[in-house]
């Protein structure tokens, strides 16, 4: 039995790190880095070497640098038979981890047995100056090899050494010596931080009006067509025509998603099913999608002819048909929608396509991700646990990705990224996943990024212009339950450029108006969401370094559609918690008419006269209760953003078997015997919401045979009390009437009978369609 953890291990600590180096002025990093604690490196830029000496016998070199600081050594690619080799490598060591008191670059011949020394340069790390931007970059100098012994020997080596912290502008691209056991060029490209950007994604819209001059092999049936339309692995089809001639109709819209830059074409074929199983193709037409029509707004682009192309086979060879058939469509590009990626509950951007509908900025947000804490054991090398880790984070077309750590539980990054931000209710996305591509990673079988944990900020729950520095727990569903991973530490700062512009982004609907004045069918957004998630993992994967599939789909909550029985519960649970207020509302007033306190009644029936003697004042009196709740909320308002909530989520308390049903794949992989207790389980659920639905349904309909004559009787009772009703009001005062129905509702239990009331007893006596239900 899996023990649960104490509240508090899940819970959300606030920290105060020492930002920005505790610098109050003075240089660009208080400025740029003030989210991230200072990293101090020491720098070599080996640039290039001259008039090297022959070591072979044909008496040339292969020469590379060797950079040692200590126990810590890289070195540079090595170049065939070259004098005057040029590398531009940058090393970067952790001032943290120097034991050392010189930096030693030495100059080597590469050998088949034994690698010559050529010369050396040694600095004494008391004389290396100090560089902090906007400082230029230090300018490499010439030094004079030397041998061993400290005598000048032939050659000179061109070096910059400087100390610097991770602002510095070659830090992205610096060989880092707490990387030292990763080698290779693809390895080392694996481990540095990247920053990238989704493709920029538009919804096409294929209005298929008709066909002219179709001409189907069987001349004496009727033909059945329809249209296929394919745009990369995207393949969608019409509805076969009504009209069965060879001048068919359809007037349907096909949608697909589209990324720039615009390689594959769309692809039309008419077809006419022959037989159930058999379908003949009667034209096709390919059409670039960077010569359509891009549309901006709700105005349709003007419609047009298209050939279709038929062959045939004459002799074993394909013979195009001269009489060609056309098809009638409008086809544009629509820039006026928001492709989504995302599930719209948490999206980062909400922008239409077309940059010319773009709204200016509102503000920035900047994200500093310092470090994680206590991460788990992702992965086994030499016999023990090892964790590589990486962060991604993303908002907007902006994704970012950090430098990898290797082999460390404690990873410390502190890098710092800013976005622009457009919508205030958006989120941001950061996830922490344990890279598996660095020790022959790729070889191993198609090794995926294990995901260690992710957190999503909501910016508009973010006081502007406060940092708030937060360790967030890293908290991820396995089949056995939740797990904690780790902890994140972030800094983030939402700065708002005009807070007029950011109030009315509130006026302003979520989605780009197109959504609305043409919306799209819910199983259009969904299909059209998971083609968009593929096409940006597919392009973010073919990006150098890759940006691998399984993180992308991780970051954009792949799969989060399927069922799962937790969830279920969890958004029940969520549905009676925001019901609890007017059930609470509702046992209130119980205790209100059923005189549970006296004195609060009283001031109740006080309340309720003065509100019908003057009704003007029940508006006012109602936003000024509103206010004044408001008011008093202030002081309780939550210090913290939100985070994941495990309660909430209902993963705490998940059943063993609904996790495993949850991981299952689609269609299922499990034993014929664990699907059939699921779905019986299934049906005994939907049987209780089929009842709930079912008497819903039942209300609803007595209420309608209240003047149907279903009953003769009791539409005849109905009517007559509703012409007493009409009299009784007509002559009296309507303040006269409320008050009378107010005191009877409020009258004291000793007038009260414990069995229902007359209209409650006539409401349940009308007939229902129940009877007519087999």
């Amino acid at each position: 039995m899996m023990q649960r953890p104490p509240p508090e291990d899940f819970s959300l600590k606030e920290t105060r790190p020492h930002l920005g180096g505790g610098k109050v002025t003075g240089d660009k990093l208080t400025s740029t880095y003030d989210l991230v604690e200072q990293m101090q490196y020491l720098y070599v830029r080996v640039v290039k070497a001259k008039e090297l000496p022959g070591k072979d016998l044909t008496g040339s070199c292969d020469p590379y640098v060797e950079v040692k600081l200590g126990n810590y050594k890289g070195t540079t690619r090595h170049f065939e038979k070259k004098s005057n080799p040029e590398w531009n490598q940058v090393f970067a060591f952790s001032k943290d981890r120097i034991q050392a008191t010189f930096l030693e670059a030495t100059v080597k011949d590469k050998d088949v047995v034994k690698d010559d020394l050529i010369g050396r340069v040694v600095f004494d790390l008391n004389e290396v100056p100090k560089r902090v931007p906007p400082d230029s970059p230090l300018a490499p100098q010439w030094y004079r090899l030397e041998d061993r012994k400290g005598e000048k020997v032939k050659g000179e080596l061109m070096l910059a050494v400087w100390f610097g912290t991770q602002a510095d502008e070659a830090f992205p691209e610096a060989w880092h010596s707490d990387a030292a056991t990763v080698s290779g060029t693809d390895a080392l490209a694996n481990i540095r931080s990247k920053v990238y950007l989704s493709p920029k994604l538009w919804y096409l819209r294929v209005n298929v009006i008709e066909a002219q001059d179709l001409i189907p092999s069987d001349k004496g049936r009727y033909p059945e067509v329809y249209v296929k339309a394919i745009v990369g692995n995207q393949a969608l089809r019409t509805r076969v025509s009504q009209s069965r001639t060879i001048n068919p109709m359809w007037n349907e819209d096909l949608m697909f998603v589209a990324a720039e830059p615009f390689e594959e074409p769309l692809i039309l074929s008419v077809e006419d099913r022959v037989a159930p199983n058999k379908d003949e193709v009667l034209g096709r037409c390919a059409i670039p999608l960077q010569y359509l029509d891009k549309r901006f707004d709700h105005r349709p682009v003007n419609s047009r002819w298209f050939n279709l192309e038929k062959h045939i086979m004459v002799d074993g060879e394909k013979k195009e048909i001269k009489f060609a058939s056309k098809i009638h469509m409008r086809i544009s590009l629509e820039g006026g929608y928001h492709v989504l990626d995302e599930s719209t509950h948490y999206s980062s951007d909400l922008r239409p396509t077309a940059k010319q509908l773009w709204k200016s900025s509102i503000g920035v947000l900047e994200l500093g991700i310092l470090n994680a804490t206590g991460l788990m054991p992702m992965k086994a090398k030499d016999g023990r646990g090892t964790t590589d880790a990486y962060c991604v984070a993303k908002y907007g077309q902006k994704w970012i990705r950090t430098r990898t750590i290797i082999d460390s539980f404690t990873p410390r990054w502190n890098e710092q990224y800013t976005w622009e931000v457009f919508d205030p209710c958006t989120v941001v996305t950061v996830g922490v996943f344990d890279n598996c591509h660095l020790h022959g990673g790729e070889k191993n079988g198609g090794a995926k990024d294990s995901r260690v944990g992710k957190v999503r900020i909501r910016l508009s729950t973010l006081e502007t212009d406060r940092v708030y520095t937060h360790s967030y727990p890293l908290l991820v569903l396995h089949p056995n339950g939740v797990k904690k991973m780790g902890e994140i530490h972030l800094a983030v700062r939402f700065t708002c450029s005009s807070l007029l512009n950011m109030m009315h982004m509130y006026s302003l609907p979520l989605l780009p108006k197109m959504h609305y004045i043409h919306p799209l069918t819910v199983s259009q957004l969904d299909s059209l969401r998971h083609q968009a998630t593929q096409i940006v993992s597919v392009r973010l994967t073919r990006a150098e370094p890759p940006l691998r599939k399984e993180v992308v789909e991780y970051m954009l909550d792949v799969g989060s559609h399927m069922w799962s029985m937790r969830r279920s519960k969890a958004n029940f649970f969520r549905i009676m918690g925001v019901l609890s207020g007017l059930i609470a509302v509702g046992k209130w007033f119980e205790q209100i008419c059923n005189w549970k306190n006296p004195i609060t009644t009283v001031l109740i029936h006080l309340l309720f006269i003065i509100l019908v003697l003057y009704p003007e004042l029940i508006l006012p009196t109602i936003f000024l209760y509103l206010f004044l709740i408001g008011v008093w909320y202030y002081r309780w308002r939550p210090r913290h953003p939100p985070h994941m909530d495990t309660r909430l989520s209902h993963a705490d308390s998940a059943h063993p078997d609904e996790l495993d049903e949850e991981f299952d794949t689609f269609p299922t992989s499990r034993p014929s015997d664990i699907v059939r207790m699921r779905y019986d389980r299934l049906r005994s659920i939907a049987g209780r919401i089929q009842t709930v639905v079912g008497d819903l349904a039942t209300q609803g309909e007595r209420l309608q045979s209240l003047l149907s004559w279903r009953d003769p009787r009791a539409t005849a009772l109905f009517v007559l009390f509703c012409l007493i009703a009409a009299v009784v009001l007509y002559v009296t005062p309507f303040q006269v009437v409320a008050l009378l129905v107010g005191i009877y509702v409020l009258r004291h239990p000793r007038f009260r009978y414990r069995l229902p009331s007359v209209p409650l007893n006539f409401f349940r006596r009308l007939p229902a369609r129940t009877d007519c239900m087999l």
